[in-house]
């Protein structure tokens, strides 16, 4: 996932928070001076809470300032002072921004939370006053108009377009009354959206299955055994077992636990989260978010907020989305329902009769992998140890890009468990700073991502390396062993990679012009991936962790003729969550006593959606889309995987998945662009032509013209 972060362009009107601060004090706010640290990284461990919320407010005084300087000024407005000074505008702000947000996410407080709400309405309405400023706008309506006068490259040309559809989007051409709905209704999202993910993070914490008895470990790996009893004692329950609902601890219990019961506790437990009517339930507060978010749409002209939200992104109508969608729904059902059907005849062999259910899948499902293609995850953990896996990221980058990686000790770290590498480019030039932080804790929001603590960027005409961090919830080892790793974990840490190569790579020199399309986003994330497990690979990096023995042929081969077995679970658990957020955001109206889980369970019931597979998000913890970030664009994963699956065929149509003239233009074409070019023309300009949906049917296993996994048989030496 890619942390999106609006900084671009921040808000204004604030209070005199500082008017009582002293200057001696002032000054040692690490923000209000160049960071003196290695590669000028935050000082992490030297900034309060106050620093942050100084620095917020001294940040929107100086964007009002910088504001009103374009305003005022007398020459006739042009690129340079009208459009430029505003992408340079707010350099402070878009830094506390940065690193504010991105330790709220990964190492969170009662105080961050605090500010954030505090924060929040501020930057709101900092935000609304720069893009409803109409003196402001009539200058960049002026620069739009006569931009044939200007000689703008590209680059240039695509910063005024944005800048200018940027304004109207945000209700720079709405009358006072509209601006003033407007400036209501942009607050009462950023709170419902903050008050979302903090209410999820909340019920997540607080569950906790405790076990007492060994007996109900039965079944379980010893190192998830081992990791819960650590759970335990971290709590004061010292001899016992607890297990949580961050992925680490769940997905495993799920899939070995042989007590069905406690299986179903906290499956239940999990796909529950924030619709337990308590304190921390999202019912009514997704609601009433539907409700705002329909008005914004409708106030700036659009029908539903789904039209609003596609209109700058690559797919541009939910007509085109729903195309994709439903054109893979069915053959997804109907894998779903062959492993169903597997997993039922794992129960009869058990002399059991009873229908599987939600909390059955991931258990029988293990079983029946085993009995077809005697895989047990088990046996390739022992080669995924987690600094193995990191090398392997590292040694595919290298092979395609030529760039290399050091480890920095000394630095200042985001959270003491962090790690700081730097990345140099294949002519010895440093491209910046990346950290990982690996396991789950209770401060740390769930899920994995990539972000940006400094965008690599321009300043003065010199190049600006990117600082880039990969947040992770991998299994977290037990004192004194190695983290050794899932499949999908190890490909998790490609995934995040792609995206920090995308960051690292970028070469733009406008902030405005430095993003992608949602729609975009995913496709240097889940094209790298694609080597995550290719034998060529694994042979390099997969080695077990006390034998340091490569992995064997006959497993990689098991590997190989398993891999699209389990593609329909996946397939129909990621569409149905993606149909939902389609389904709440081309709503045309918002009832008033809208129940949005009877509204889930209508609108994927109708679709045929088997009881047994959730929605790989319910609506009450879809942070995803009720957090921000990805509303009406949940699908930009499989949107982004037909264009991915598309790219890697570029690689084996070559015959060599490391072809460094390939790499090399994909460099150039994708990764260095930002947002200057089209995203459909970037592609293009990569491929030679648009991309075709084959690549993705047969990645998946849902191209009905070829074999199905039991009768594939690859082999590998």
């Amino acid at each position: 996932m890619k942390k999106i972060l609006m900084a671009a362009i921040l808000s204004t009107s604030v209070t005199a928070y500082s008017q009582n601060t002293s200057t001696v004090e002032i000054s040692k706010n690490p923000f209000f001076s160049e960071f003196t640290t290695p590669y000028c990284v935050p000082p992490f461990e030297k900034i309060t809470i106050k620093d942050y919320q100084e620095a917020f407010v001294k940040g929107m005084e100086q964007q009002k300032q910088e504001i009103d300087a374009i305003v005022e000024q007398r020459s006739v407005p042009d690129f340079e002072n009208t459009i430029a000074a505003l992408d340079r505008s707010g350099k402070l702000l878009n830094t506390v921004s940065s690193v504010f947000y991105a330790q709220n996410d990964c190492d969170t407080s009662p105080e961050m939370q605090n500010l954030d709400k505090e924060i929040s309405p501020l930057l709101s309405s900092h935000e609304d006053d720069i893009l409803m400023n109409a003196l402001l706008f009539a200058k960049i309506k002026k620069v739009y108009k006569n931009r044939n006068q200007f000689n703008l490259d590209k680059e240039q040309n695509k910063l005024l377009d944005e800048t200018y559809k940027r304004f109207v989007r945000n209700g720079a051409n709405l009358d006072e009354a509209g601006q003033k709905k407007l400036r209501d209704l942009n607050n009462k999202i950023t709170l419902l959206q903050l008050t979302f993910a903090q209410n999820m993070l909340k019920e997540t914490n607080a569950f906790r299955l405790v076990i007492d008895n060994k007996k109900d470990l039965s079944g379980l790996p010893s190192s998830l055994i081992t990791s819960a009893a650590e759970t335990a004692k971290e709590i004061g329950l010292d001899g016992k077992w607890v297990f949580t609902l961050h992925n680490p601890s769940i997905m495993p219990f799920l899939q070995y636990a042989d007590n069905r019961t406690l299986r179903e506790k906290i499956f239940k437990a999990y796909i529950n989260r924030c619709n337990n009517n308590n304190a921390e339930d999202n019912k009514v507060l997704v609601r009433n978010l539907l409700t705002a978010r329909l008005e914004k749409a409708n106030l700036l002209g659009f029908k539903d907020y789904a039209s609003f939200a596609l209109d700058d992104r690559m797919a541009k109508t939910e007509e085109n989305v729903y195309k994709l969608l439903d054109q893979l729904w069915t053959p997804a059902l109907n894998k779903a329902k062959e492993e169903l059907a597997d997993i039922q005849k794992e129960i009869k062999k058990e002399g059991k009769n009873f229908k599987a259910e939600g909390w059955d899948w991931h258990y029988y499902f293990e079983k029946a992998k085993i009995a077809k293609y005697n895989l047990d995850e088990n046996e390739i953990r022992p080669y995924l140890e987690l600094n193995h896996v990191r090398d392997g990221v590292f040694y595919v980058a290298k092979r395609l890009y030529g760039i290399n990686f050091r480890k920095l000790d000394y630095m200042p770290l985001p959270h003491p468990d962090a790690e700081a590498f730097e990345c140099t480019d294949k002519d010895g030039s440093s491209l910046g700073v990346i950290y990982f932080d690996y396991f789950p804790r209770p401060s740390k929001a769930g899920g994995a991502w990539c972000g940006t603590y400094r965008p690599a960027t321009y300043e003065n005409g010199h190049k600006v390396n990117a600082i880039v961090y990969i947040v992770c919830n991998l299994t977290k080892p037990a004192a004194g062993q190695p983290a050794l790793l899932s499949v999908d974990e190890a490909t998790t840490l490609f995934h995040e990679f792609g995206h920090a190569l995308h960051d690292f790579f970028k070469d733009v020199h406008y902030n405005g012009v430095s993003e992608v399309p949602t729609d975009f986003v995913e496709l240097p994330s889940q094209i790298d991936e694609h080597w995550a497990f290719e034998p060529e690979v694994l042979k390099v990096y997969a080695k077990h962790y006390k034998t340091g023995k490569v992995i064997p042929a006959s497993l990689v081969n098991k590997i190989i003729n398993s891999e699209k077995y389990g593609q329909g679970f996946a397939t129909t658990e990621y569409l149905a969550a993606s149909l939902l957020d389609m389904d709440l955001h081309t709503l045309k109206s918002v009832p008033t006593n809208l129940n949005v889980m009877d509204f889930e369970a209508k609108t994927l019931g109708k679709r045929g959606l088997l009881k047994q597979i959730p929605s790989r998000y319910r609506t009450t913890y879809f942070n995803h889309v009720m957090g921000g970030g990805y509303t009406a664009g949940y699908y930009s994963y499989i949107w982004a995987e037909v264009l991915d699956c598309d790219a890697f065929e570029a690689y084996k149509e070559k015959g060599n998945i490391f072809d460094q003239d390939i790499a090399g233009k994909f460099r150039k074409c994708i990764l260095s662009r930002g947002g200057i070019d089209d995203a459909m023309e970037m592609y293009k300009n990569f491929r030679g032509r648009e991309p075709e949906i084959n690549g993705l049917l047969k990645s998946r296993g849902l191209d009905m013209k070829s074999p199905s996994p039991k009768n594939k048989s690859k082999k590998i030496e």
